[in-house]
């Protein structure tokens, strides 16, 4: 780990010891599926068990690979809480009875909109943090290649990018949930899956996680990665040739929560986590594994490099149509028809 990143991880460790979530030797395992990245959630679990004293049995998982497991147990729960995973799942959880209300203490300290968030969801789910959509390209690769640069949503549809494309299949990634979402309200429906159908003869790999098409692009495996942007601008602080981009049409976001599950083994070990990872401490995990999304506390570090969505053209995003159970089936539904089995 660089410097920064050990006075980072002191720092956690001092502020996590002091947010009162100490526990007995006794304490019972907290059982965590982890939606976010995989060195945020084994960095996080890392050092709540250090400072608490709690073990974290922690399984990362896609959100839609979580919510399918959340329902698979819902007659014998295994899983404590479910942290991160976008709006959309998580709502479904809360349809389905899987997941319970809990407000936090730390709700207070929240941003208004996570606030206003997590009160609209009867706090079935707590904001904790937002990220923008869009994409970033290999400027290497597009030079030798002799690529246009691509500014716009419908410029991946272009048949120049024939095979530089990678994003997640929406199925299993909450990112391509709300990418296909997004360009749907945006196009409108039929125009909307007409445009990802042109894109699919681009892509060359849906991929089982969100950010995975941008860690392909700084690798030099592809082209164009579809992302959030603040995974995007990961790739370049870590010194890969990424350039991001924010759609010129303007683009949707994501609301990444934390939620209790109903029935699990330790529901006080639950709420104990809830507590933490609302708090500064627990957000700060994030900066000191160069994460850049904005997070839900209103005294929770952000990094410098982070994208602001202030000065973002951000869409309204429509959760009753498409964040719903039956919302959700149909849209996969079309795209697995119209566009995954699209011919190339």
């Amino acid at each position: 780990m660089h410097e920064v990143g050990k006075y980072q991880m002191k720092k956690l460790f001092c502020a996590a010891a002091l947010v009162g979530l100490s526990a007995g030797a006794s304490a019972q395992t907290v059982n965590v599926i982890c939606s976010v990245q995989a060195e945020w959630c084994n960095v996080i679990s890392t050092v709540y068990a250090r400072t608490t004293g709690v073990r974290i049995n922690m399984a990362l998982k896609g959100s839609g690979e979580a919510l399918a497991q959340l329902i698979a147990e819902k007659d014998n729960p295994k899983t404590d809480v479910w942290f991160g995973g976008t709006g959309d799942p998580h709502l479904q959880a809360a349809e389905q009875g899987l997941t319970l209300e809990y407000k936090s203490p730390r709700v207070a300290d929240l941003q208004d909109w996570a606030q206003r968030i997590a009160e609209e969801n009867q706090y079935f789910q707590t904001p904790i943090y937002t990220g923008v959509l869009g994409f970033g390209y290999n400027t290497e690769l597009l030079a030798k290649k002799k690529l246009p640069e691509p500014k716009c949503w419908r410029d991946l549809a272009n048949p120049a990018y024939k095979d530089e494309i990678q994003m997640a299949n929406p199925g299993s990634s909450g990112t391509a949930f709300n990418m296909v979402s997004t360009i749907l309200q945006m196009m409108g429906e039929d125009e909307g899956f007409k445009f990802l159908a042109a894109m699919n003869k681009n892509v060359n790999q849906y991929t089982r996680s969100g950010s995975a098409g941008i860690r392909a692009a700084a690798k030099g495996e592809t082209t164009i990665g579809i992302t959030f942007l603040h995974d995007s601008v990961a790739q370049t602080v870590q010194g890969y040739p990424i350039k991001t981009v924010v759609p010129c049409e303007g683009t949707g976001y994501e609301i990444i929560s934390s939620a209790i599950i109903k029935g699990g083994p330790n529901p006080e070990g639950a709420r104990k986590w809830m507590d933490y990872v609302l708090s500064p401490a627990g957000q700060n995990v994030a900066v000191s594994v160069n994460k850049f999304q904005t997070p839900s506390n209103k005294n929770a570090e952000v990094h410098p490099m982070a994208p602001k969505a202030s000065e973002v053209k951000l869409i309204k995003l429509d959760l009753d149509k498409y964040g719903s159970k039956q919302g959700r089936e149909r849209l996969l539904s079309r795209w697995e028809n119209e566009v995954f089995k699209a011919p190339k």
